[in-house]
């Protein structure tokens, strides 16, 4: 009898901690890059695969809009552009599925404006959900 109430606690112990780890999530991401035109932070509030929102500022430059895709060059992903709806000047937003799965990604920033084009790049560890 008493196996099994050091049993039943164990069990109880292990599904409560299974549910507290998951339900702290991964890590916001917070990634600033800078180009010849333009520098940007990209802030991504849950970094995990599957739909996902994006919000890139711009902090240097006029930027009037931008779009992100990711590739996996380990694992020969990649993954479509994202265009970003800009709410306000210099922020920018993008919803939508933009890593398949965990692991490194590098994460492409292209953003246009009166000075031009240019793609600004940074890594990007993404992690369960």
């Amino acid at each position: 009898m008493r196996r099994m109430i050091v049993l039943a606690a164990l069990v109880v112990a292990a599904v409560a901690l299974f549910v507290v780890g998951r339900g702290s999530g991964p890590e916001p991401l917070r990634l600033t890059t800078a180009g010849a035109h333009y520098t940007a932070t990209v802030l991504i509030g849950r970094p995990t695969t599957g739909r996902i929102s994006v919000e890139v500022r711009v902090t240097s430059g006029d930027a009037d809009g931008a779009a992100l895709s990711a590739v996996m060059p380990d694992m020969g992903h990649a993954m479509p552009e994202l265009v970003a709806g800009e709410p306000e000047p210099g922020r920018f937003v993008a919803e939508g599925e933009l890593f398949a799965m965990t692991g490194v990604w590098d994460l492409s920033i292209r953003l246009t404006g009166p000075a031009g084009e240019e793609t600004l790049t940074g890594k990007a560890l993404i992690t369960g959900g």
